[in-house]
């Protein structure tokens, strides 16, 4: 297959959380590819260095995206190595299963804390310098498990819930200065981690059975739709929720 180039993208400096695995590994790399001044950060130190070895020009520091304020710190360390974010890709998640009767009030807080708390910081933290650039587009990932709801997994699924209303708010009050914010929403990706935990042959020929397009989905087929969004080609599109899950909702 041959895929899209964005010009608009050459030189644009994008920050992606939880950057350095699976869907975020993807982000980081697709953005690059496009010529694009790409930092990120991970919990994840020794996979983060890494993949920034490999990408010339990129920048990666270790971070735990639950403290708000380490957080806003590495973005504005960011900001000074590459220059203004215009691009922020709020991708930082964790989709640990538990019971809702057995999730404790710690858990619950710690579930929220890690998939939706870094979403606020994150975009209230590059909202001045977007303003500053003369807009932006920031790209939250959320989950169509927002949309359909499955057991066992209450502050994931109310988290990415949130996010979906949250874009729609900022969406709304940062429009006028032309930050675009919008959600992209993947179905089952095949990561490393769904392949150890949960991608078994009964789940696969299940979600199969859901589907329209039988391909797996990959993380680059979600990069790639993040590409669009933060590209200039999608300058009209804000408030939305881009779908990618193979036609399953």
């Amino acid at each position: 297959m041959t895929f899209a180039d964005y010009p608009s993208l050459r030189g644009r400096v994008v920050f992606v959380t939880g950057g350095a695995s699976g869907i975020g590994a993807a982000f980081v790399e697709q953005f690059h590819a496009q010529g694009a001044r790409v930092a990120f950060v991970d919990r994840q130190a020794d996979a983060g260095e890494v993949l920034a070895s490999g990408l010339p020009g990129s920048w990666f520091a270790p971070c735990d995206v639950t403290d708000g304020d380490a957080l806003r710190t590495a973005i504005l360390a960011a900001a000074d190595a590459l220059g203004p974010i215009t691009v922020l890709v709020n991708n930082v998640a964790d989709d640990t299963r538990s019971k809702a009767a057995e999730t404790s009030a710690e858990a619950w807080r710690a579930g929220l804390a890690v998939n939706l708390d870094p979403v606020f910081a994150a975009a209230t933290a590059v909202q001045p310098m977007m303003r500053h650039a003369g807009g932006g587009s920031i790209i939250n990932v959320s989950s169509i498990n927002a949309l359909w709801g499955p057991a066992e997994m209450p502050a994931y699924v109310a988290a990415k819930g949130a996010i979906n209303a949250l874009t729609k708010s900022l969406a709304r009050e940062w429009g006028p200065d032309r930050i675009r914010v919008n959600a992209l929403s993947p179905g089952w990706v095949v990561t490393p981690r769904q392949l150890e935990l949960w991608l078994t042959p009964e789940a696969e020929a299940d979600w199969a059975r859901q589907v329209a397009l039988k391909d797996r989905i990959q993380p680059e087929d979600i990069a790639r739709a993040a590409l669009f969004l933060a590209a200039d080609d999608s300058r009209m599109m804000t408030g939305q929720n881009l779908v990618v899950d193979a036609g399953r909702t």
